[in-house]
């Protein structure tokens, strides 16, 4: 009987150790297993920001780390990862976000017209002033004794409004002081009765600084001359045929003694009797258009040109004297 006893036992026990063997090996994963559970049950811990939250935590000295004392911790646990999240504030929902961004950038669009609308009235009605006197003055113009003032005071030696007394300097040169002053050597000589372009240092000059600027009336078929926002001359011009003188406003691009014409067909030089050029062009930035003189002074007053304004060559001297380029010209029905 004792021999078979220790004969079962020698049998049992390989039995016991292989069991043991394969057994502890899985029980060693469920405790490791169930450890990382309590692990990450433990660290899963969130953090909500308190509602009052002092600003000044956020100096540029501590950017890189939140005070403790300003965040409670929350007992709902995260089971998908064991990394702490910070919840700065309530959670919005994305379609209310996207809805908020349309809302605002709806309002921020609207704001923008209605300024872009504000601000453009502003301009129209500060320019319209501008334009109402300088209508008002062509309106005016049957009143030539006020024309004669202003254009007594333009070639007056005294100072006055849209002028400057120079004393001229060592190198001073005419046309360097009309080119500063936007005007013309010989509206400077004109109005200071010079004879020659020689000047010396310490002579006074009165210099006009106001521009310039041209005013058609088709209909009338006249030429306003402006400065410093009054009429100070009109003179009768030739308009274009069939009202073929473009409206609009324009500039002196070019200024040109006794032009060349260059006509269709033929090229025309200035002594030529057909040049219906005249003695002087002052060309528009509308290519082939602008103000010159005559071959034909029947003509002016008249709707006779093929769209230029025509001048007696006395006048339109006169006022290629005066107006330097960059002068404005309006032309109106």
């Amino acid at each position: 009987m004792d021999f078979m006893q220790i004969k079962i036992r020698k049998q049992i026990l390989p039995c016991f150790l292989m069991l043991a063997f394969i057994l502890t090996p899985a029980f060693c994963f469920a405790v490791e297993k169930a450890s990382m559970k309590d692990t990450t049950n433990k660290k899963s811990v969130s953090l909500s920001q308190k509602e009052n939250f002092p600003p000044e935590d956020f100096k540029k000295d501590k950017k890189d780390f939140f005070p403790s004392g300003n965040f409670v911790a929350d007992s709902k646990k995260s089971e998908s990862s064991a990394i702490a999240s910070v919840t700065v504030g309530p959670k919005e929902n994305d379609a209310s976000k996207k809805v908020n961004i349309k809302e605002t950038e709806k309002r921020s669009v609207e704001t923008k017209k209605e300024v872009s609308v504000i601000d453009t009235k502003t301009a129209s009605q500060k320019a319209e002033p501008a334009v109402k006197a300088e209508t008002a003055s062509i309106s005016a113009g049957s009143l030539p004794e006020e024309m004669e003032k202003h254009w007594a005071a333009l070639f007056s030696k005294e100072g006055n409004e849209g002028s400057i007394i120079y004393t001229v300097k060592p190198g001073d040169n005419l046309y360097v002081l009309a080119l500063k002053n936007h005007t013309t050597v010989d509206l400077i000589k004109k109005i200071n009765g010079l004879t020659s372009d020689t000047i010396y240092p310490q002579m006074k000059l009165k210099i006009q600084t106001a521009p310039f600027s041209i005013y058609v009336t088709k209909t009338k078929n006249t030429l306003t001359l402006f400065t410093n926002g009054e009429a100070i001359k009109e003179y009768s011009v030739a308009t274009g045929k069939n009202g073929s003188t473009p409206v609009g406003t324009f500039k002196i691009t070019t200024k040109l003694m006794n032009p060349t014409w260059f006509k269709t067909g033929a090229i025309l030089p200035p002594e030529s009797p057909e040049n219906a050029l005249g003695t002087r062009w002052l060309g528009f930035d509308k290519p082939a258009y602008g103000i010159h003189g005559t071959i034909d002074p029947q003509s002016i007053g008249k709707q006779a040109s093929e769209g230029c304004i025509r001048m007696l060559n006395e006048q339109v001297e006169e006022l290629y004297s005066m107006v330097p380029v960059g002068t404005q010209v309006t032309i109106q029905e």
